[in-house]
This record gives structure tokens, C-alpha cells and sequence, in this order.
């Protein structure tokens, strides 16, 4: 989560940035700031955007790919949009009760959070990736660049 609010952050900013430079040129430099709820709303939808849109390309965040972490529908599926929504609104939810719908995943047997149930989708921890071998350089190659051709 903290990699991914890094990136939501900068988001914002550029939007919110964009949106204040598109106020100053409508109003001819009469108003200089945004009004309160356009960036509270500039902010929800940078959020829920960012989540939503990795989400249904990929399954994963760029923070969730980092830690191999992806987000899947009960049946193994992408989850659809209407998944992705109802996962933002129901994390908010779980965030807003005091983190409760995050530390349900301490007791569920299941081991989910509430917004899993809410939006019928899961984190699967994806394996690690098999490293080769080093190949190291044929003695052509190391005669090569020994020699400085």
C-alpha cells in the first residue's frame, strides 16, 4: 500500500496542478486556487482511477507487482469494473471502521478482508520467478574484450 500511495500522490498532484492551471486561464487570473470540493473530488477520482484502471489490465498495481501480489475475481478471472469499483468503495469502508475490514483477514478462516467478500475478488501471492544460470561470456567474446576490439 505504501508503494502504490507514493504513486497515487503524484497522481494528484499533476492533476490537481493541471486542474488549478485550467481555473487560472478560464477565470483570466481571477481565481488562484481550486475550490474546495472540485479537489476533494479530483482526488477520489485520481484514487479510485489509478486502483480501477491497474486493476482491470493487469490484476496488479505497480506496488503489487513489486511484492507479486494479484488481484483476482473468486472464479480466477480479471475482475470486471463493477468488481474493481465495489473493491475501492468496500476498502474505503474497511479503512474507515478503525482498519477493522483489514485485520478481519487476522480471524476469517478464509483469510480475506471485508472488500474480498464485497467485490467477490482475492490477492493471490504470485511465485517467484525462476533465476537462470549466469551466462558467462564464450572465450570468443572475453578474447574480444580483452584485446579491445
Amino acid at each position: 500500500m505504501l508503494y502504490d500511495s507514493l504513486l497515487v500522490l503524484a497522481v494528484v498532484f499533476v492533476t490537481n496542478a493541471i486542474a488549478l492551471g485550467a481555473v487560472v486561464k478560464l477565470s483570466a487570473g481571477q481565481q488562484e486556487v481550486l475550490p474546495a470540493h472540485m479537489a476533494q473530488g479530483l482526488v477520489v477520482f485520481c484514487v479510485i482511477g489509478f486502483f480501477t484502471a491497474f486493476w482491470l489490465k493487469s490484476g496488479q498495481t505497480l506496488g503489487m507487482q513489486a511484492w507479486r501480489i494479484k488481484l483476482q475475481s473468486f472464479d480466477g478471472n480479471k475482475p470486471s469494473l463493477g468488481q474493481a469499483l465495489l473493491r475501492c468503495f468496500g476498502a474505503t469502508l474497511s479503512a474507515g471502521c478503525l482498519g477493522l475490514g483489514y485485520l478481519w483477514r487476522l480471524v476469517d478462516r478464509n483469510g480475506l478482508y471485508w472488500h474480498d467478500y464485497l467485490s467477490k475478488t482475492e490477492l493471490l501471492l504470485l511465485p517467484k520467478k525462476k533465476t537462470g544460470k549466469k551466462q558467462t561470456p564464450t572465450t570468443k567474446q572475453k578474447s574480444s574484450a580483452s584485446s579491445g576490439e
